[in-house]
């Protein structure tokens, strides 16, 4: 019973220590000697760009994000900025119409179908030879565009991601946590380059070659963790630019954070199926062991981590060791879940914040993974609600 215990509680130890530890270290290694991207000169001319809005009921912070990208510099004879409407119902896209004088194109789907059915119609519609896919609630600094296209001279690149940086008023947050995530992932990504190629981009601000987007992409599934993979099927790599800073204002507490994960998460599990050929190292080496590490281990973690905790009781009945990290644990569950029941706008204690974000991610992995292994499609988007983002600085932090 004891062995059992041990065993049960070694599962989700050795997976977390090897995919938020051991990975990292592995690619710091194997970056030794690579010192990632060289600086690449501007092109002689500026390929042609389309930048993909999809929106849903965001006449809040709609007009301000146009106003951003308009202010973006790149000639602006050589882009096209196309907003998808998601059948919004309130007035973004009375809002979106305003800006057609200057340029922004506006499309409506006639009913609601989901944030990969609107970038699926917006496929139709672009005319860039570089697609650049961003969303309505963040900000990127005006010089934050041309570094992320910049790299496209490279004919090896396929998709392009921007570096997220997560904002937010420490006064009133409640969400803290996810700041120190959100740098950890980024520096991931940036071993990730050095090595080879990252195995996710971000969603809020990610550049592809116009031939790999489909509009037959599955309406259920993440476009930008499957654009990545679609990149190296056709065999390009993925790159993360730390120049193309986005800045993302962080969700207004644990709860909002806990449904984005959720539905963050159920997605890519579906979409990582959906790819799974590239999980075989006989056919693509490096890049599956990169996309096994950094995201099956990850999601792995969670899913087992139950079994660590009825190893724990076992021990607890025989170990006053083990009963005093038990105790420890579930005090700290419980802290955790009042984090997630914490009022909108009431500054929360860190300690509160921390145990909040963790348990946050367990619990919606974990319903995550309900949802995939039941089979579950949700497409239908409900868009991540933000704070209203600043105006972007123009200088990195």
């Amino acid at each position: 019973m004891i062995l059992l215990a041990f065993v049960l509680i070694a599962i989700p130890t050795a997976l977390g220590l090897y995919a938020y530890v051991g990975y990292p270290i592995m690619l710091r290694l194997l970056a030794v000697g690579r010192p990632g991207p060289r600086p690449v000169a501007e092109p002689g001319e500026w390929p042609f760009i389309s930048i993909s809005l999809p929106a849903y009921n965001e006449e809040k912070s709609i007009r301000a994000t146009l106003e951003a990208l308009l202010a973006l510099e790149y000639p602006a004879d050589r882009r096209q900025i196309l907003v998808i409407s998601d059948a919004s119902t309130d007035g973004t896209d009375a809002i979106v119409r305003e800006f057609a004088p200057r340029g922004v194109e506006l499309v409506r789907l006639d009913r609601r179908s989901g944030k990969t059915a609107a970038e699926n119609t917006a496929a139709r519609h672009l005319r860039g030879e570089i697609v650049v896919n961003t969303d309505a609630t963040i900000r990127i600094p005006s010089g934050s565009l041309k570094p992320l296209i910049r790299v496209f001279q490279d004919p090896a690149i396929g998709v392009a991601s921007g570096r997220d940086v997560s904002v937010g008023r420490a006064d009133v947050e409640t969400n803290r946590g996810e700041s120190g995530y959100v740098g950890y992932e980024m520096w991931i990504r940036r071993l990730e380059t050095r090595v080879d190629s990252i195995v996710g981009a971000s969603g809020c601000f990610y550049a592809i070659r116009r031939q790999l987007v489909t509009d037959l992409f599955p309406e259920a599934l993440s476009r930008d963790f499957a654009s990545p993979l679609a990149a190296r099927e056709a065999g390009y790599r993925t790159v993360s630019v730390d120049q193309a800073i986005c800045y993302v204002p962080r969700t207004v507490s644990i709860r909002s954070e806990f449904h984005r994960k959720v539905r963050t998460m159920a997605r890519g599990l579906e979409t990582l199926w959906y790819k799974r050929s590239l999980v075989n190292p006989l056919v693509y080496g490096r890049f599956a062991w990169m996309l096994l590490s950094h995201k099956l281990c990850r999601w792995l973690v969670h899913l087992t981590l139950p079994l660590a905790l009825v190893g724990l009781a076992v021990l607890a009945m025989i170990q006053p060791a083990a009963l005093a990290v038990l105790v420890a644990v579930l005090l700290a569950g419980a802290l955790g879940s009042t984090a997630l029941r914490w009022p909108e706008g009431r500054a929360m204690p860190y300690p509160v914040a921390v145990c909040g974000f963790v348990v946050a991610v367990n619990l919606a992995a974990l319903l995550a993974w309900s949802r995939a292994l039941r089979g579950e499609r949700n497409p239908i988007w409900e868009p991540t609600r933000r704070p209203e983002a600043a105006p972007a600085p123009d200088a990195a932090p």
